[in-house]
């Protein structure tokens, strides 16, 4: 097995067992894991109740930077992709960035977990994970992952600070609209991760977006 498939897999397993962690620790309702998701409720439902023009600029920053948004972009990099015939980074795309939605629904499903009773702002479906949190880490992994390539060396530290403080800053944004309990948003952003690592594992977009995965057949070649 190559040294980066290793790698991949070796940092995938704490994911999945953090993961696992915070559902189990719901569903038995850990006094440890109930106690920190109350007391960072508590707190920032106070801090939205004082402070309401606050919960608009978080409501608004977590649609636009959310998932769908993430999705539309990415959208883009397909169509891009494939009037490149880069074949594999398209299907990679896909498979990782526009059917993470559905990923979502099934773990929403599977714990079924009400959401807080102090949200701020409304939001459909269950709590557990974070929908936001786990789009928004596959988003920004994906993209980052065909887009490097073709980046000026200087510039991908800050597009990966960037990313990293985008993931980040949408997860702490669903817990100040009290929309999720921190373990929903942490269990979004473990299953997120893992579930990019399967992505690249299963359809790995070897190429950078610019390059073709097909080269035109030379003229003297089709006669």
């Amino acid at each position: 097995m190559a040294p980066q498939k290793t790698w991949l897999i070796v940092s995938a397993a704490p994911a999945v067992a953090v993961y696992a962690l915070m559902w189990i620790g719901y569903a038995s309702q850990w006094n440890w894991l109930m106690s920190i998701d109350s007391s960072w409720l508590d707190a920032t439902h106070r801090y939205g109740v004082a402070h309401p023009g606050s919960v608009s600029s978080w409501n608004t920053f977590c649609t636009v930077l959310g998932p769908t948004g993430f999705r539309l972009l990415t959208l883009v990099v397909i169509i891009f992709s494939l009037v490149r015939r880069n074949l594999r980074v398209a299907f990679f795309l896909v498979i990782s960035v526009e059917l993470a939605g559905l990923i979502t629904e099934i773990a929403k499903h599977a714990a079924n977990r009400p959401r807080p009773v102090t949200a701020l702002v409304s939001a459909p479906s269950s709590s557990f994970p974070s929908g936001h949190a786990l789009g928004v880490m596959v988003g920004v992994l994906a993209l980052l992952t065909v887009v490097l390539p073709v980046i000026h060396r200087p510039l991908r530290v800050w597009l990966v600070a960037i990313g990293a403080l985008m993931v980040i800053a949408i997860g702490v944004g669903r817990v100040v609209l009290n929309v999720h309990h921190p373990s929903d948003v942490v269990a979004g952003w473990a299953l997120g991760y893992a579930y990019f690592v399967a992505c690249v594992l299963m359809v790995p977009p070897s190429r950078p977006v610019t390059v073709t995965d097909e080269t035109p057949a030379a003229l003297d070649t089709a006669r």
